[in-house]
């Protein structure tokens, strides 16, 4: 019998993708008005990459929107997009943090909106990334 093994490509190293694709994340966010309030928060529902405040959406009363942000990172996207993979038990978890994040701070008066940011960083060209904002409700 064989045994088959995935051989990992030199240079590949998941973990280190995803935590470069975060840093992206973060830069683009400020670089478009965001305040990063929290990286990698973590409570009893989950996980959420990025919080962070949009700026440009102030409301009357000088409040913003409260961004929840989930960060996909791949080397190619050359079958699908990252953003592909935030599926629906992504998103619940997603929002039972918000929910959570909220109670937590006494934040609920704050509009809440969930964005995605796909970061590609093919090897051979220019990285890319992409914010979509209210990618889900």
């Amino acid at each position: 019998m064989w045994l088959l093994r995935r051989r990992r490509l030199e240079g590949a190293d998941p973990a280190g993708a995803g935590r470069r694709g975060e840093k992206l994340a973060v830069r683009h966010l400020r670089r478009n008005g965001f305040k990063i309030l929290a990286r990698n928060y973590r409570c009893p529902a989950g996980e959420a990459d990025i919080v962070a405040l949009d700026r440009r959406t102030r409301t009357h009363r000088g409040d913003g929107v409260i961004a929840f942000v989930e960060v996909k990172t791949r080397t190619s996207d050359r079958y699908t997009d990252p953003e592909s993979a935030v599926d629906a038990a992504k998103r619940r978890r997603l929002r039972r943090v918000a929910e959570y994040y909220l109670a937590a701070r006494h934040a609920q008066a704050f509009a809440v909106r969930f964005d995605v940011v796909s970061v590609v960083l093919p090897a051979e060209s220019k990285t890319r990334v992409r914010h979509i904002p209210g990618a889900f409700e």
